[in-house]
């Protein structure tokens, strides 16, 4: 049993791209769906033994893969790992910059530090990973870059950190598709809002009763599943996305419609899409069941 996508298998033949984060959930489950359509596929972390993993899922079903440990908040780190991808591979077509992470804190009680730090996870080391393929392969190859964003678009309350480091790589996506065009780069972005995904289980305290809560709260009535944002990034990566750069595509059960004057109706009719073979319901929801 294989990815089951809807696009073609050989859409990517000949084509290596780059997944950070590629040790678990959205990025793991985009890995194997870029293989599935013939990518080599460079998957990056900072967990080796997250990494072997994957990769031993991924040459299972017989894909071109390689593992890359690398903090990408390292500028050092970054550059290492993106020359040995191109040793390996001997070209970057895509970068799928996934990494990154936050925890749950008021923001009165965020320090400086913690502010920080998620800041730089989020958007600065995404930053140095698209700048250094760019420099090294992108400005004179031409490729494909899709960056991670989030659900922000009223506020991250209670993950503030990571909302103002999601909405500012929106802001770092429409200018570097600007500045890049000319290579033949183009670079967009993704908004995933509530995925279900191995993430939810690192979570706890308050986190655990907004995650719980939040399907009541969006138009959907649902998560969404890492394969509904596997499509999106493999639809931006692809040629028919040719004309499409400095855009953001939400994957969000519409949640940032909803508003005070409509009142939500439960449903059961918003169908989610599974192509992933390897998935599995979080502990969490489980739990919450």
């Amino acid at each position: 049993m294989r990815y089951d996508s809807i696009f073609r298998r050989g859409l990517f033949d000949g084509q290596a791209m780059v997944v950070t984060g590629g040790g678990s959930g959205i990025g793991r489950c985009t890995a194997h769906e870029l293989a599935a359509l013939g990518a080599q596929v460079a998957i990056v972390g900072r967990k080796a033994e997250k990494l072997a993993s994957v990769a031993e899922e991924l040459a299972a079903e017989g894909a071109v893969v390689s593992t890359h440990v690398c903090d990408i908040r390292d500028e050092a780190a970054v550059i290492q790992t993106v020359e040995a991808v191109l040793a390996r591979h001997g070209r970057i077509d895509g970068l799928v910059n996934n990494a990154g992470g936050q925890f749950f804190a008021p923001l009165a009680e965020i320090s400086t530090n913690g502010f920080d730090a998620v800041v730089r996870n989020n958007l600065t080391g995404g930053f140095i990973f698209m700048r250094e393929i760019y420099r090294r392969w992108m400005a004179q190859h031409g490729g494909a870059i899709v960056n991670m964003s989030a659900d922000m678009w009223m506020g991250l309350p209670g993950i503030a950190h990571s909302g103002a480091a999601r909405a500012a790589m929106n802001s770092l996506t429409e200018s570097a598709a600007c500045e890049w065009a000319a290579s033949g780069v183009r670079v967009n972005s993704v908004a995933p809002g509530m995925i279900a995904s191995s993430g939810f289980d690192h979570y706890t305290g308050d986190a655990v009763a907004s995650i719980l809560e939040h399907a009541t709260r969006i138009p959907a009535q649902r998560y969404g599943t890492v394969s509904e944002v596997s499509a999106a990034i493999v639809f931006l990566l692809s040629p028919a996305a040719a004309f499409i750069t400095g855009s953001c595509i939400r994957v969000d059960g519409g949640g940032p419609n909803a508003r005070s004057s409509w009142k939500l109706q439960p449903h059961r009719r918003s169908i989610p899409f599974d192509g992933f073979h390897l998935d599995s319901t979080p502990r969490l929801l489980k739990q919450g069941a």
